[in-house]
């Protein structure tokens, strides 16, 4: 969690991007025909940032489902219960308007509002510390998405089990890029939407080894998707009970859940434990304790009960963290084994 909400351009806001060529998606494949596409303008009813919101969906700057443009519009390609969409959100003035195409489109307008954060309350929040007070008011357009949608956010979390966000992120893009779909409409080049349940099944051990991922985060992903319909019926649930029924996927555990839930739920008290940085994070901006662990963490957010995920985020965008001591984790690519 600390590395993808930590205050740097390319995990906690949206920005640059490049305007590719929509004439060909993944593997060479033609995308279809760009139709008007649908659209939807809703306005939401204090500040937005389209940053902070849809930030942490991205995986990486080269996230083929996601894309951040110049003009501040963002761009995803997601799979929806009903096919492939792709929906671009830009603000204008005081007001949001998305556009989709694809046969996922409908579904995702339909749930635009609560993508953008309509389902947060920011305003039940009440900080209790001047560092996360602060941070409130230099931030008041976080608001916590709610994508509806749970493989999309749990595949990418068994990816990041146990490696650096940089091998993490590399391994979902080429993933993605070699056995997803390009991305309906006239989307930036080379956006693809995920595999399908059954596609993740047909990866072979070989294209896992290749991307980086050795067999038990593979073989947690093979026995997610071949109970996909079950775990997608999660989103329904309350974010207690969705993480229960994830973490009975052997492999799934509560950080796995928890980073989950915060995407597709947009739980507010749904704390990350378990993670190497944050623990210390936390401990050093609210108590100066860089030796902090899961303990002390959940034992200094405790006034923040029902929120605690929204005050770890805000801890996070203050940008106070402790200093390195120690080089960073390195990099392995059993690829080249």
């Amino acid at each position: 969690m600390a590395g993808r909400f930590a205050p740097r351009p390319t995990r906690t806001t949206v920005r640059g991007g490049h305007v590719g060529v929509a004439g060909a998606g993944a593997g060479g494949v033609p995308r279809q025909a760009a139709g008007p596409g649908r659209v939807r303008d809703w306005v939401p009813d204090g500040p937005l940032d389209l940053g902070l919101v849809l930030g942490p969906l991205r995986r990486g700057p080269g996230d083929p489902t996601f894309r951040a443009m110049p003009d501040g519009s963002v761009w995803r390609a997601c799979r929806t219960p009903a096919g492939p969409g792709t929906l671009r959100v830009c603000a204008y003035g005081g007001a949001v308007r998305g556009q989709a195409w694809g046969p996922g489109a409908q579904w995702l307008l339909d749930r635009l509002p609560e993508l953008l954060g309509a389902a947060d309350d920011p305003s039940v929040f009440v900080p209790r510390h001047r560092l996360v007070a602060l941070a409130r008011h230099r931030r008041p357009g976080l608001r916590l998405t709610r994508s509806g949608l749970v493989l999309e956010s749990l595949i990418p979390s068994i990816l990041e089990q146990k490696v650096t966000t940089d091998e993490a992120y590399r391994a979902w893009r080429l993933l993605v890029r070699k056995f997803g779909e390009p991305a309906p409409g006239p989307a930036p080049g080379r956006m693809c939407v995920m595999p399908a349940p059954r596609e993740w099944a047909l990866i072979p051990s070989w294209e896992w080894h290749r991307a980086g991922v050795d067999n038990k985060r593979a073989s947690t992903i093979l026995r997610a998707v071949r109970v996909a319909g079950r775990l997608e019926e999660a989103a329904g649930m309350e974010p207690g009970a969705a993480r229960a029924r994830l973490e009975v996927v052997p492999g799934v555990g509560p950080w796995t859940s928890a980073e989950t839930v915060q995407r597709s739920h947009g739980a507010p008290d749904e704390v990350t434990v378990g993670d190497l940085h944050l623990p210390r994070i936390v401990g050093w901006a609210l108590a100066g304790d860089r030796d902090a662990d899961d303990s002390v963490m959940l034992e200094l957010l405790q006034p923040y009960a029902g929120q605690r995920h929204r005050a770890a985020r805000l801890i996070l965008l203050s940008g106070r963290v402790p200093g390195r001591r120690a080089p960073k984790m390195p990099r392995w690519d059993i690829g080249g084994l």
